[in-house]
């Protein structure tokens, strides 16, 4: 063995000794720093000495584990703000608010290890919602109980700053929650000083979350807040082009894009829908006697007191003026004529206190069309629900017509406020 060959291996030999001792060094990166000691020994003895090489060979040993927490803080800054761009790109692809929310319970997990589960509620007016959930089997949106008034998710919310437990077992938040075991964080999300949520997340091991989870959790909580904040208020515009100003019902914009997801569904599902169209007698004259004022009180309560009255997986819209449709989803023209008998019925039940005990004698006429019995589009299909209450309103004042086929275009709506 040469004696170039037997100092290498004696530098080796004392520069593993002193990286082996620093515990602090992940094995995996020990031996890259093994590595980059050859590199660097094998460059030195290729340039002439002036000093022994084992010293050279124990300087660069010292030198590169000395300065090992550099590189490793250098490593750290530049995963986090690889983390923060790809929080910043998520975040900002969507104004969806449920897809906002998904995105932001999915980078949370890329953050922490250990992770059993992570749920966000979102805050408003000091009630708490479900926003979303993730666990470590990969479930999400399983919805839970609500915040308890004393729990951990209160707390957060209260004081408008992160609540770390070490050991739920031996927490006073968690008390009534024996079966729990591990930490867990709580994080608000906030806009400026307002509260747009809180984000938990929880972890099977016990002991604190890292300085570098809890920045890169901070940044995420920042990046979340803002992107909530943007989807809840798309979601308000949004519902606001399609909601009736006077009633809160869905507007005729809405109600053309559920008669082509109607029509989308019955086609797959090879099923039928039916669609009543409904036109509500003596509102002219409530008009006429009281106002438009009081007209638009009539129309709210009746139409919100209608729309009480329908099934979940009904939809009721307010067509124009003093018209109302209702889209029934799984409904034969059978069914749908015991859905519009009952209307007819309602009205006469209903209540309304006009001014001076001045009341005005209403009641409901109603045409039927239903798909595909009747026509194949959305459009033939409001004409055809139009064309029979039009006869209705002509020969049959107070009750309903089932339609015979596909009339002619529709005729021009005439809005009412």
């Amino acid at each position: 063995m040469s004696d170039k060959t037997q100092n290498r291996k004696e530098v080796f030999q004392r520069a593993w000794e002193t990286i082996n001792k620093d515990n602090s060094i992940p094995l995996e990166e020990k031996e890259g720093i093994m590595k980059l000691i050859q590199v660097l020994i094998e460059a030195v003895e290729s340039f002439p000495r002036t000093r022994p090489q084992a010293e050279d060979a124990k300087t660069f040993t010292q030198e590169i584990v000395s300065k090992h927490s550099l590189l490793a803080m250098v490593k750290q800054q530049a995963d986090e703000l690889d983390a923060l761009r790809r929080i910043s790109l998520n975040l900002t692809s969507s104004l969806d608010l449920q897809t906002v929310l998904d995105s932001v319970i999915s980078e949370a997990m890329r953050l922490i290890k250990n992770f059993r589960s992570a749920h966000i509620y979102l805050y408003t007016n000091g009630q708490f919602e479900f926003g979303a959930s993730l666990n470590a089997q990969g479930v999400r949106n399983q919805s839970t109980s609500s915040p308890r008034q004393n729990g951990l998710t209160q707390s957060v919310a209260d004081s408008k700053s992160q609540v770390i437990i070490e050991d739920v077992e031996d927490h006073s938040l968690f008390q009534s929650a024996k079966d729990w075991t591990g930490s867990i964080i709580g994080i608000p999300l906030k806009v400026g000083n307002d509260i747009v949520g809180v984000m938990n997340l929880s972890r099977f091991t016990k002991g604190n979350f890292t300085r570098s989870e809890r920045r890169l959790l901070e940044l995420l909580a920042d990046e979340a807040a803002v992107a909530i904040s943007n989807a809840r208020m798309h979601k308000m515009v949004t519902e606001l082009a399609y909601t009736d100003s006077i009633t809160g019902l869905p507007n005729r914009r809405a109600l053309d894009e559920k008669l082509q997801e109607e029509v989308r569904y019955a086609k797959r599902m090879k099923t039928l829908f039916s669609v009543v169209m409904m036109d509500l007698d003596g509102f002219k004259n409530v008009n006429d006697t009281h106002g438009h004022a009081v007209g638009d009180e009539l129309l709210r309560a009746l139409f919100n007191y209608f729309a009480a009255n329908i099934r979940p997986t009904d939809f009721l819209a307010r067509y124009g003026g003093d018209e109302l449709t209702l889209v029934m989803r799984d409904t034969t023209q059978e069914e749908a004529e015991l859905v519009t008998q009952k209307f007819i019925g309602l009205i006469r039940q209903f209540e309304f206190p006009f001014p001076n005990n001045k009341k005005v004698e209403l009641g409901v006429t109603a045409g039927i069309a239903v798909y595909p019995i009747h026509t194949r589009t959305p459009g033939d299909l409001l004409r055809a629900a139009d064309a029979a209450l039009y006869q209705g309103k002509k020969h049959n004042r107070g009750s309903y017509v089932v339609a015979k086929g596909v009339t002619g275009p529709l005729p021009r709506i005439t809005f009412m406020r």
